[in-house]
């Protein structure tokens, strides 16, 4: 007989004890309990409880203002927290930054995959994951304010290699959502863009005696889902809360819902690509033409590497690519902004813990993520500029493991302005910031590790193109109309190694008409 109990989200707000332990489920606003987030911050800024909780979460889960993780931004109620991105949630990062909170950065798939070591009762997290970054004992330990001391990364060897050990928290309440319940508490997710952690969370937190709360959009009879469509299954859960304003339930925080997240068959439908020759073209251009016949899956990060796809679709070539996303989405076309981490027509959506098990297993053929802060041995830096925390999400997992990494991002920041004349590339204003320092901020990829590792690394801009070796960052490509001395050497902290065979990136990137690749 099942003892699962039917609440409202301000009841289930109500069982959350002060010092308790929360893990929260979501992707970007795919899967996040905002009903019941809402709720307790509600409580909380009213009775001034729960206070003191602990808080870990795999993937970022906001909007970047007011919604998911920004309803705990308060001082006092989250003290301590582990987490994969924290660009999202910049409620959570001030209070970071001002000292009144502990907090650690950990790959996003290291998490993932903390979820389902803990629910198993393993002592910890063994992976190499992290090696060489911020995220290493032997550099920050994830560490991402001068409060937070204690080491939750440990280095071990085991035949003679490195790993990380990552310590398991031991998780009070779980915060999860789905689509509908049963008397039974089973849980299905029809209408969930993603499948992501719930399964591992609830496991973790039922085997360690906790709570398990999971937000859904209605409440079915026992008997009436399929069981093969149960995702969460009644006996790991204790509280159902059916959600009474829809718009706290939203397939993402862009989208109430989208068919197309969750049916595979239906074509998306033909859009004329506008898409202009700007550095951005110019950059996924350059990039796409990294790929060759012989790659089949692809990751493409968000904001300038989705620009990858689109080239790809403008040239009649997606077909030849799988792409997939870090929480779980196989084919189809990635959708982009708060919609980020679904797909339109997937092929399949697996669960986030196994997505990351084929990244860091080397399934990945390429990848295509951003370039925000490099220096001369290849080290990039996207995770924290001066006092923001952006955090490091899947980047350290996909980078760390992907058989090819193409890094993609302008030759500098702030104002950059450009234009493309009779096939020349000209700079009109030059960006105000440097992104090839002497030293990056934070290490969010070792490009040490990646070289001795014999990695092909390669770095795209809209005026230069440089590739890892042995020996450091070395500049191979740059765009006709640019000066090597003016426009690329003096733009730089350090002087790269230039290629003895120096050549001119490809004349078809600077040209209105398609390029006629073919990957057949």
């Amino acid at each position: 007989m099942s003892n699962v109990i039917y609440l409202s989200a301000k009841e289930a707000a109500n069982l959350i004890t002060d010092d308790s332990f929360i893990a929260s489920g979501g992707f970007v606003g795919s899967g996040v309990p905002e009903e019941i987030l809402c709720e307790i911050e509600n409580k909380f800024l009213k009775e001034g409880s729960p206070k003191n909780i602990g808080l870990i979460y795999s993937a970022g889960q906001g909007d970047g203002k007011d919604k998911g993780l920004n309803h705990l931004g308060h001082e006092g109620l989250v003290t301590n927290i582990i987490g994969g991105h924290w660009g999202l949630s910049p409620k959570l990062g001030v209070l970071a930054n001002e000292n009144k909170l502990k907090g650690y950065n950990l790959p996003q798939g290291v998490i993932s995959h903390m979820f389902r070591d803990a629910a198993a009762g393993k002592p910890g997290t063994l992976t190499h994951v992290g090696l060489g970054t911020f995220v290493d004992p032997d550099v920050e330990g994830g560490k991402i304010n001068k409060v937070t001391t204690e080491d939750v990364v440990h280095k071990i060897k085991i035949k003679e290699k490195d790993y990380l050990l990552y310590d398991l928290p031991k998780m009070d309440f779980a915060i999860l959502r789905g689509t509908s319940a049963d008397e039974n508490g089973n849980i299905s997710l029809e209408k969930e863009s993603l499948t992501l952690d719930g399964l591992s969370i609830a496991m973790a937190v039922k085997n360690n005696g906790g709570t398990v709360i999971v937000q859904v959009e209605r409440k079915v009879k026992s008997g009436t889902i399929n069981p093969q469509l149960v995702k969460i299954p009644g006996v790991f859960v204790d509280v159902v809360v059916v959600v009474e304003d829809m718009k706290n339930h939203m397939q993402s925080f862009a989208e109430d819902f989208n068919e197309l997240y969750v049916t595979n068959g239906i074509k998306v439908d033909e859009v004329k690509i506008d898409f202009p020759l700007t550095e951005r073209k110019i950059i996924a251009r350059r990039s796409a033409m990294l790929l060759n016949s012989n790659f089949k899956t692809l990751n493409y990060g968000i904001g300038m590497p989705e620009g990858v796809a689109q080239i790809l679709k403008e040239e009649g070539q997606e077909d030849h690519f799988i792409p997939t996303v870090e929480p779980g989405a196989i084919g189809g076309t990635p959708a982009g902004g708060l919609s980020f981490g679904c797909a339109m027509s997937p092929e399949a959506i697996i669960d986030q813990p196994y997505q990351f098990d084929f990244y860091d297993g080397g399934g990945l053929d390429m990848a295509f993520l951003g370039l925000a802060q490099c220096d001369s041995e290849g080290n990039v830096n996207v995770s924290k500029f001066g006092p923001k925390i952006a955090g490091c999400g899947g980047f350290i997992n996909i980078t760390q493991n992907a058989k090819e990494v193409v890094f993609c991002g302008t030759f500098k920041a702030g104002g950059l302005k450009l234009t493309v004349e009779n096939g020349e590339l000209k700079i009109l204003k030059e960006g105000k910031f440097s992104k090839f320092l002497s030293h990056v901020e934070q290490i969010t990829f070792s490009g040490k590790l990646a070289s001795s590792n014999g990695r092909k690394i390669t770095y795209v801009t809209e005026r230069a193109v440089f590739e890892l070796k042995t020996e450091g960052l070395v500049l191979t490509e740059i765009a006709p109309g640019i000066n090597l001395e003016n426009d690329i050497l003096d733009q730089m902290d350090f002087k790269p190694i230039i290629s003895k065979d120096l050549k001119t990136m490809d004349a078809r990137i600077f040209k209105e008409e398609l390029m006629g690749l073919d990957f057949s």
